[in-house]
């Protein structure tokens, strides 16, 4: 099925009449890309879709369910191609979240990054004052030990019905032949200042004067190549033992000015996890029983629980479901100027439990033993009522099941990065699957095997820890460094379902998640928001202005040139301090209409949905 993207025709490897199990990829033909916002018109599907951050990735992955292969078989095409195409975003050197369904149930599969064995609580402390951000991310030090590998070997295992092997193909071939280099991925090389410092790094994607590549130029990764078909050939644990575990730990405890703790013994130690999904009922029009059932990640991703906080707060006020005003020379909708404070108060609120509470689960026990109590109706109720007419001057955290522990909030700190990808296969299945090396490039450090040109990133997970490990009072910081642990994430895979009185789960309706760090949040909740309650299709609701907040009480931040300033000023009048920024979300999604789909991706970056 061609569809138009952005004015140009995207011509996919379509393989009519192959036989199945046989994936016999072709590259395709990629369009020129657009620049700056430029609203989408979403994808009509019938029975089977791929939505990724890259045409080079969603086709991949389009490709491996045409040969018969399964929405995980996808995910791991389009995972293996992303390494290759967007390494400023996830990779093998990262880690993962995957959100599967199929007719059974639904599951979590975490590839999230861990803590080295040798790490302290004092990793990022100087004596007595923690490092600045940005002297922690560059180098070994932030290097956790990558999940993803192991978690997509586990749900394969499961859920996979093509071979291993040929799963890689794609991203194989594209490494070997080349691909041009995405007009996205020049500008965020020509942006840093840092990645050029790694040798192998710089020697891969920048020229001799120190410029990264152009535009289109075509770049081919040998490295990269030889470790896909080691892992396809000798499958997960070829990554994890012998030259490339030598290679990743060599490369981390070697960094002339950060080394880090990533040992051989970690890397043969990890272990993917499956967790149950966690899930809360919410009313909306989108079901027939007017109810519908999210699910998502839990701890250590804060995602699912402070999106059920924040759509929890919202649904107390019946004006915030009233429909945003149409703004024309955008060709989208705007939230109101009342709905922006009552979401941004939500999300102040609960991003002060975030911050309180949720931390590895296996560390961390959570609020009277139970991680519901922080989306129960009475205790977010409670908390909507603190929501008035102006911005509460101060935020702080609530007492969720009535058992406040002896922990200190967690301070604001950035967070980046990330890439998203939702697939439904026409068999049953449906996958989120969000993916990360957490920041652009992530710890600025290429592993390469063979003496090759290239190879792969390495991720900075553990600046997701809390840098000090307690407060001033003594108070131990739950998202604090610990051995063997797992960084909290704002990670947000989302399944949405069809629900009923008994909230017994129906049909899937939709499958979404977001790149953007802590923002990953307000991107992801927002946009479900539009979906179930402005009747919006999926498309229309990723194409609004972004608004969030990165903490309890920072400012409010507004997507930049994308609100009127009658809405700046107004914010303002209700006690708000504003800044309009850049927010380049990477939302995809996938949305039932009646017995097909309709494909989303988000106009900030260059992602496609492909499908038929």
């Amino acid at each position: 099925m061609h569809k138009a993207v952005r004015g140009f025709t995207l011509t996919l490897g379509l393989l009519a009449g192959v036989a199945q199990a046989q994936l016999n990829y072709r590259i395709p033909e990629i369009p020129e890309a657009a620049s700056g916002y430029q609203a989408k018109p979403g994808w009509q599907l019938k029975q089977r879709g791929v939505a990724a951050a890259n045409p080079l990735a969603s086709d991949a992955g389009y490709q491996v369910l045409q040969a018969g292969g399964t929405a995980v078989d996808a995910a791991i095409a389009v995972q293996m191609v992303l390494t290759l195409v967007e390494p400023q975003s996830s990779g093998i050197g990262g880690g993962a979240f995957l959100l599967h369904h199929n007719s059974e149930h639904v599951q979590v599969f975490d590839g999230r990054e861990t803590a080295p064995s040798q790490a302290t609580e004092r990793l990022f402390m100087l004596e007595d004052k923690p490092m600045a951000f940005n002297d922690a991310v560059v180098g070994g030090r932030s290097v956790g030990v990558p999940g993803l590998l192991r978690m997509l070997a586990k749900a394969h295992e499961q859920h996979g019905s093509l071979p291993w092997a040929q799963l890689f193909e794609p991203a194989i071939i594209l490494a070997e032949e080349g691909f041009p280099l995405s007009p996205r991925l020049h500008t965020l090389l020509s942006a840093d200042a840092t990645l050029k410092r790694d040798p192998q790094a710089a020697a891969y994607f920048f020229q001799a004067d120190g410029q990264p590549w152009p535009v289109g130029h075509r770049l081919r990764n040998p490295a990269l190549a030889a470790i896909f078909k080691r892992v396809a050939a000798e499958g997960a644990e070829a990554f994890y033992q012998g030259d490339i575990a030598h290679a990743m730990v060599d490369k981390v405890q070697q960094h002339p000015d950060n080394p880090g703790l990533l040992s051989l013994q970690d890397l043969r130690d990890y272990q993917a996890l499956e967790r149950d999904a966690l899930c809360f009922s919410h009313a909306s029009t989108l079901s027939p029983s007017n109810q519908v059932q999210v699910c998502g990640v839990g701890p250590p991703s804060s995602g699912l629980i402070t999106m059920g906080q924040i759509l929890g707060m919202l649904a107390t006020d019946s004006s915030n479901h009233l429909p945003p005003p149409a703004w024309s020379e955008r060709n989208t909708v705007v939230p109101s100027t009342a709905w922006l404070h009552n979401y941004n108060e939500a999300a102040r609120l609960a991003f002060a439990d975030r911050a309180q509470y949720i931390a590895d689960p296996a560390f961390v026990a959570a609020p009277a033993l139970d991680w519901s109590v922080m989306l129960d109706t009475g205790y977010l109720q409670s908390r909507a009522n603190q929501i008035g007419d102006r911005r509460i001057p101060q935020v702080s955290a609530g007492n969720p099941g009535g058992s406040l522990q002896s922990l200190a909030p967690m301070a604001d700190q950035t967070e980046y990065g990330t890439s998203h990808i939702s697939i439904v296969d026409g068999l049953g299945n449906a996958l989120a699957m969000t993916t990360t090396i957490e920041s652009g490039f992530g710890a600025r450090l290429m592993v390469s095997v063979e003496n090759l040109p290239g190879g792969f990133l390495l991720n900075n997970e553990l600046t997701d820890f809390s840098f000090v490990p307690q407060d001033d009072q003594g108070r131990a910081i739950a998202n604090r460094v610990q051995a063997g642990k797992r960084p909290r994430s704002s990670m947000s895979p989302t399944l949405v379902f069809a629900d009923n009185d008994t909230h017994e789960r129906g049909e899937l309706l939709a499958s979404l998640g977001s790149p953007g760090g802590a923002m990953i949040i307000h991107f992801t909740t927002q946009t479900l928001w539009a979906m179930l309650h402005w009747e919006l299709d999926a498309q229309q609701a990723i194409n609004i202005p972004h608004s969030g907040v990165a903490g309890a009480n920072t400012p409010l931040l507004l997507e930049s040139g994308l609100f009127p300033f009658a809405t700046l000023s107004h914010l303002h009048v209700l006690g708000h301090a504003v800044k309009e920024v850049d927010m380049p979300s990477g939302l995809q999604a996938l949305q039932r209409q009646g017995s097909a789909w309709w494909g989303a991706a988000d106009p900030r970056r260059e992602g496609v949905v492909v499908g038929d």
